[in-house]
């Protein structure tokens, strides 16, 4: 099966405090609510309707939302979600609940009532998790399993990599804290095996993502998918090489264009 997975992070409301990660990195990523809500309206035109990744009924391909770091909006988010009949995964950072602009542990609950997939975003979020030695992702994984499932009083079994810095050592790890599905930041649409926890790619949603292009995604598209594929490899091993080097350029890059729009 192929699987059109859509990664969102943060979906920002007039009406509503901040929420998630602040900083111009951040910003790059995150919706207004009038924004996303027109991406989910021209998704909904699309033949193949959101669901969870076992509950695919198309043998061949699959369309899922997914929605990176628990911030406050998550619940919002969901709410939306439901009201169109879908379900979609809600991976939170266990360290942040509770805290300001992230949802707290009624939130989760909901989430998880409401009939979402609450997934892990790891403990602390590292922005290079796959730099991390084996023994500390696994410590990422397990921790923030324990913390979830003791809020929604079942198993947590789907989790995605924070940061974006994937290697198969951090399946591995969450292969063995029971994590049987793990989500990535690679734009692929085929979905791998590592020690039994199947590793799905996802179609990263930006700021200036149109509504169009999200539902050609959420389509399997092939030239969408593979526009945004030769972008993300071109800037994979620049970001391997470059270490933590890269990341504060891209950090101040970042900056310097979203600074005005920094959440505070």
């Amino acid at each position: 099966m192929r699987t059109s997975a859509l990664m969102y992070h943060d979906v920002l409301r007039p009406d509503r405090g901040p929420s998630g990660f602040t900083g111009g990195g951040p910003s790059r990523y995150a919706l207004g609510w009038d924004e996303f809500v027109s991406h989910l309206d021209l998704i909904a035109t699309v033949p193949i309707a959101p669901t969870l990744v076992d509950r695919a009924s198309d043998r061949d391909q699959a369309c899922v939302l997914t929605f990176d770091d628990g911030g406050a909006s998550a619940v919002d988010v969901g709410e939306e979600l439901a009201r169109r009949g879908w379900r979609g995964y809600f991976f939170v950072t266990a360290g942040l609940v509770g805290t300001p602009g992230f949802v707290d542990g009624k939130g989760v609950l909901e989430l998880d009532r409401m009939g979402h997939v609450v997934g892990s975003h790891s403990v602390t979020h590292p922005d290079r998790m796959g730099a991390l030695r084996y023994e500390e992702i696994l410590r990422e994984w397990r921790e923030s399993c324990e913390a979830l499932s003791d809020l929604v009083g079942a198993p947590i079994r789907a989790a995605s990599v924070p940061g974006g810095f994937y290697r198969r050592r951090v399946a591995a790890a969450a292969a063995r804290a029971g994590i049987a599905t793990l989500f990535n930041s690679e734009p692929v649409r085929t979905a791998r095996t590592v020690d039994g926890c199947l590793v799905v790619g996802r179609y990263g949603i930006r700021d200036d993502t149109t509504a169009r292009e999200a539902a050609a995604a959420a389509a399997g598209e092939p030239a969408t998918w593979r526009r945004q594929y030769v972008a993300w490899s071109i800037r994979k091993p620049v970001k391997v090489l470059g270490g933590e080097r890269y990341d504060r350029a891209r950090r101040a890059l970042l900056a310097s264009r979203f600074g005005r729009r920094v959440r505070s």
